[in-house]
């Protein structure tokens, strides 16, 4: 099945680069580009029982003139259609040649979403569509309609139907019932009924997940004999004696559970996590403190400048009382400052090394690094983490993520680490109060933002979008920023900060934000990881229902981190899913619902990390089949030489083997 692309009929060079851009080189992994979601279009509805938000097939026929007018870049057309029940509007961008296909009492199939438009609702930028049953929709190739793409994949099919060897083993599929696999990738594409792609569709996710998991432990077990660090419990309570205050249960359970597998042969391979404001912090300084206090280094790797910045800072506060030297190594350090890190890195001077990615940076040497920590894991991948691995002989290694994350998902995307959960927040905190702010209410929150700012508190304004679009109905940054700086805040200190920005830019508004100099910071979810400021009290998040639960709450976590009340304000209409943020600060709480909402699939489309997330079996997989593939993996693995389990081991070794390739290089 190997079989190169331009031996299928329609593929010349235009189509073949689009492909080929796409990672698509062969037959094979043409016919492996499953379907992302599927139309309905035998369940087609009235215009009449139409709402905002609902995706339908409707079948109507075209109402009157089309109107064309142009909004800046974007030609917009527009036209009316009508069924028995009611008549709508249909919008569509940049596509002049429809107007010639919409003449007045044209009947046509459409499908596509309804949104709020000009004061009511419209069909935005539906399809043409034909026919009948369940159409698939691929993730769009550049240069590549979906209907050409379609129409390519069957070509593929049927040069490769019958020619998939199920070499799952019988036992497995009868187990779990799991259908024929020739059967699976057919139906994937092009289901027969509903029954069959479900069959389809959790064949190719089990087999998937499956492979994936057992790849995890056996990458697991290659790990060979590591840095040992046998430190006592008697120095970890004098560790936590020198903070002045009382840990958590939880902290001194998690710090307990570092300090036995690093005791271990074999380095420790752990991932910590829990809610905003745990205390994850303590813990990780405490485990290096433990490190250096038996003649180790340690370095902790920060996903932002500024966040490397505030460890140091709480490191000289913590650590360096108890006679343990620390420094900073960041890529923005002039070349005398760098080369004076890189020599007190090499001569163990310093027994504490936190930085950027500058710490994985090629010249860079450790004396001998016993303990590696990443900060916000969700921003690196094992990749990187191996690569930090890499500087010393067999370091622990600890992962810290402040993104609450399901249990059962924890155990798919980091199923190489153990996993410790600070499920108990320190005394005293006060939990952020969170309400959904309606459109109508906007002028009296200002006001409520202003008293918080004269008050001497900070305040974050989060938009969904940096500029103004046609195409989307959400508040743009730049806009949002250049209103209120010169109208409603123009005697207050107002900022705007976005990923397009210079990073130097970028971050010397987050330093002035950090430093108090500007009350009022308006920015894009960059900000959602790598800045504290105790001082910030109140987090405003526009269009907030375009924001799945998790983020949500990740934005949230920017505030409440003083002593004084702090708010969370959603600009959105209410709804049965934002109330639940209404109701919970359980990060844990919030991130089940957002993976029972949302599915893995998109979770791990955020998720670049990991071993490399599974494609085709996370994007279909339920929840239940997470759990129920790594109980599968975890029986195999315990009968490791049984026939069955060594032909799963080879499949899986074969499909990610590259995987497997690139840990080992890096």
């Amino acid at each position: 099945m190997d079989i190169a692309l331009n031996k299928l009929p329609g593929i010349g060079p235009a189509r073949l680069k689009a492909l080929e851009d796409a990672g698509i080189f062969s037959v094979r992994q043409l016919v492996e580009y499953l379907p992302r979601s599927y139309r309905n279009l035998s369940d087609r509805r009235p215009l009449a029982s139409l709402k905002v938000g609902d995706e339908a097939a409707v079948s109507v026929r075209v109402s009157g003139g089309v109107n064309e007018h142009r909004s800046g870049r974007l030609l917009i057309t527009k036209a009316y259609v009508e069924d028995d029940s009611d008549r709508m509007a249909v919008v569509w961008y940049n596509q002049p040649w429809l107007k010639r296909q919409l003449s007045p009492g044209k009947p046509l199939l459409l499908y596509g979403r309804v949104e709020a438009k000009y004061g009511s609702i419209a069909l935005v930028c539906p399809v043409f569509e034909q026919g009948d049953g369940l159409v698939p929709v691929y993730k769009p190739i550049p240069g590549m309609s979906n209907k050409l793409l379609r129409q390519c994949i069957s070509d593929a099919l049927s040069v490769c139907e019958g020619q998939w060897p199920d070499e799952l083993p019988e036992s497995i599929r009868m187990k779990y019932r799991l259908c024929e696999r020739n059967y699976a990738m057919l139906n994937a594409h092009n289901p027969i009924s509903l029954e069959a792609l479900e069959a389809a569709r959790r064949r190719i996710s089990f087999e998937e997940l499956l492979l994936y998991q057992v790849s995890l432990w056996l990458l697991r077990g290659s790990h060979e004999t590591g840095v040992c660090i046998e430190a006592s419990a008697e120095e970890a309570d004098a560790y936590w004696a020198s903070l002045g205050f009382e840990p958590t249960r939880a902290q001194r359970r998690v710090l307990e559970e570092i300090q036995r597998d690093m005791a271990e042969s074999a380095p420790m391979a752990r991932l910590v996590q829990g809610d905003v404001g745990c205390g994850k912090t303590a813990i990780a300084f405490g485990a290096l403190y433990l490190c250096a206090l038996h003649g180790w280094q340690g370095a902790l790797m920060a996903p932002t400048e500024i966040l490397a910045g505030q460890h140091l800072e709480t490191a000289q506060k913590v650590l360096e009382p108890l006679g343990i030297r620390c420094g900073l190594l960041t890529g923005s350090l002039s070349a005398k400052q760098r080369k004076e890190a890189r020599e007190q890195i090499a001569s163990g001077e310093w027994q504490v090394v936190i930085g950027t990615h500058a710490l994985i940076s090629e010249g860079v040497e450790y004396k001998n690094l016993g303990l590696v920590i990443t900060d916000e894991q969700h921003r690196f991948g094992v990749k990187q983490r191996t690569k930090l691995g890499a500087k010393g002989q067999g370091p622990n290694v600890l992962v810290m993520s402040a993104t609450p994350i399901p249990r059962t998902l924890s155990l798919i995307l980091y199923g190489d680490l153990d996993i410790s959960i600070v499920d108990e927040l320190p005394p005293g905190r006060t939990p952020v109060r969170t309400s959904i702010v309606p459109e109508r209410k906007r002028a009296d929150m200002y006001g409520f933002l202003r008293r918080e700012v004269e008050a001497g508190r900070q305040v974050y304004i989060v938009c969904p979008l940096v500029e103004e679009s046609e195409a989307l109905e959400a508040q743009s940054a730049q806009q949002l920023y250049e209103r209120l700086r010169d109208h409603e805040f123009k005697d207050i200190e107002v900022a705007l900060v976005h990923g397009k920005m210079r990073p130097q830019d970028k971050d010397d508004v987050l330093n002035r934000f950090h430093a108090g100099q500007i009350k009022v910071l308006i920015s894009t979810t960059v900000i959602e990881v790598g800045i504290n400021v105790p001082n910030a009290s109140v987090m405003v998040i526009e269009n907030a229902e375009r924001f799945g639960l998790a983020q949500l709450h990740q934005l949230r976590g920017r505030v409440g981190r003083g002593s004084q009340v702090s708010w969370c304000f959603l600009m959105a209409e209410p709804n049965e899913r934002l109330k639940l943020m209404t109701q919970t600060n359980d990060g844990f709480l919030v991130a089940q619902k957002d993976l029972e909402l949302r599915g893995p699939g998109e979770i791990f489309g955020e998720r670049q990390s990991g071993l490399a997330a599974p494609t085709a079996g996370a994007l279909l997989a339920d929840t239940a089949m997470l759990k129920e593939t790594h109980d599968a993996a975890r029986l195999l693995m315990k009968d490791a030489g049984s026939p069955d389990s060594q032909t799963v081991i080879r499949l899986a070794k074969q499909v990610f083997e590259r995987r497997f390739q690139e840990v080992a290089l890096n």
